[in-house]
């Protein structure tokens, strides 16, 4: 297997390939206008996945750092699925030293429950304790 590296150092992700990945190919993100990505980036902690030379994968997890943790904005470019990559990338954030301990873990996906039930993922225990401010269409259809 070719070596993948995978680490939080902000200043090795190419912000330009993520961003254009989110804005342009990702089904929860298209049309993200450029200063709310650079705004999400700088307050979360960014995972890169890197291979060839490149990168290749990214994740973002948005949490205190003590009790509470989101996950979001997780992929691996096309090119390179289906070797593994995603797997290796859930383990590097799930052992993640500031994410030990957390309470809550949440994330949300639309194709990718299997990935995440290998990990421990699981539909919430109480969905009716959980509500939410959804407005999937914002970067598209922004509100005047």
């Amino acid at each position: 297997m070719t070596t993948l590296k995978i680490c939080t150092d902000r200043t090795a992700l190419d912000l330009d390939l993520v961003y254009r990945f989110l804005s342009e190919q990702s089904s929860w993100a298209r049309g993200l206008p450029r200063p709310v990505f650079d705004r999400a980036v700088a307050n979360s902690l960014c995972f890169g996945a890197y291979t060839n030379g490149g990168q290749i994968g990214f994740a973002r997890v948005v949490t205190d750092g003590a009790t509470f943790a989101n996950l979001v904005d997780v992929f691996v470019l096309p090119a390179y699925r289906g070797h593994g990559y995603s797997k290796r990338l859930m383990e590097a954030v799930l052992a993640h030293p500031d994410l030990q301990g957390l309470r809550r873990f949440t994330l949300a996906t639309g194709d990718a429950h299997g990935l995440y039930a290998r990990f421990g993922f699981t539909a919430p225990l109480r969905p009716a304790s959980l509500m939410e401010r959804y407005f999937p269409e914002i970067y598209v259809y922004p509100s005047s």
